[in-house]
């Protein structure tokens, strides 16, 4: 079987399926429709996040078995059309779903205690106590949207605190041991803190909207390390403003390319990221919750693991 890889991966991901027998070809750099041009000579396809495969790239794979995405959504490709022709679809989110609750728990311990703003402020040789004070998580709810892999692992990481977690999904009974399913309706009564671990889709493309965020009963810290699109990020600015929103923690934004490589396709940063990037209540990473070290070879492994119980 020949396989195309279209983005760098962690070496012992090539290793390991040179040594199972597969072909491998690489190419990092040609353009979407060069690659389309010889795709119908592939058994598989490995990639990150480079570019989209939709359904006329699709259609030239004529000889296509998988597409392995490594990372964990698989919204860069028609899985629709791909489902109709056979092709396998393989992802990993087993592999970066500890980075990604490690990172939460870290965004969201960093607003409690107001370290960012303090920072600023110590390296501008201003030490200012009182109008740093922070708040402890004890004692609050967390409501996670979305229970799958990351869901489930950000709430194990909050076991060691005292705090209710509460999860929404639009599966049922996905709760478990580390979080109690309720309806969106109940998370939005209790929920101090609301962390978004859910997949885009259209449902939930826009879902954090003013309607949304208004329907919580109290002002709430918000993590999103999901997909940025499923933020309207103008009305997401408007709640903090008015304090709805106490503080925010974003690894992705709306804002970002498909390929989560780069922001705003014309170089003009919006208004609303204007406001984000100054706020000392916001928190702003570039996408890498889940790029750490350890989960660039747990992706590999997760997909080398995935490719040999389908392919040897």
């Amino acid at each position: 079987m020949k396989i195309l890889h279209l983005d760098t991966n962690h070496p012992l991901l090539l290793e390991n399926l040179n040594a199972l027998g597969f072909e491998n070809h690489e190419d990092y750099l040609s353009p979407k429709l060069k690659v389309s041009q010889k795709i119908n000579e592939y058994d598989g396809i490995i990639i990150r996040s480079r570019f989209s495969l939709d359904k006329a790239f699709l259609e030239k794979a004529t000889n296509l078995k998988f597409i392995a995405r490594v990372g964990a959504g698989v919204e860069n490709i028609d899985s629709e059309y791909a489902t109709e022709k056979g092709i396998k679809l393989i992802a990993a989110p087993e592999g970066n779903r500890n980075a990604v609750a490690e990172h939460s728990l870290g965004m969201l311990l960093n607003l409690l205690n107001n370290i960012k703003g303090a920072n600023r402020k110590v390296r501008k040789g201003k030490w200012l106590r009182e109008p740093f004070r922070g708040e402890e998580l004890d004692g609050k709810t967390v409501g996670i949207i979305g229970y799958g892999y990351m869901g489930k692992a950000f709430a194990k990481k909050l076991r060691g605190f005292d705090v209710e977690v509460l999860c929404y999904d639009v599966k049922e009974n996905v709760g478990d041991e580390n979080a109690t399913q309720v309806s969106l309706k109940e998370l939005q009564e209790k929920a101090d803190v609301v962390s978004i671990n859910c997949n885009i889709n259209p449902t939930s493309e826009g879902l954090v909207n003013a309607e949304f965020i208004n329907g919580f009963a109290k002002p709430f810290y918000f993590l999103n390390t999901a997909r940025g699109k499923i933020v309207v990020t103008e009305e997401l600015v408007r709640a903090l403003k008015i304090g709805k929103i106490k503080g925010a923690g974003l690894d992705v934004l709306e804002y970002e390319k498909t390929s989560f490589e780069g922001l705003y396709e014309d170089g003009v940063m919006p208004d609303a990221l204007k406001y984000l990037t100054k706020s000392y209540d916001v928190i702003v990473t570039p996408h890498i919750a889940g790029w750490t070290h350890e989960s660039n070879v747990k992706l590999a492994e997760v997909i080398l693991d995935k490719i040999k119980a389908d392919f040897c």
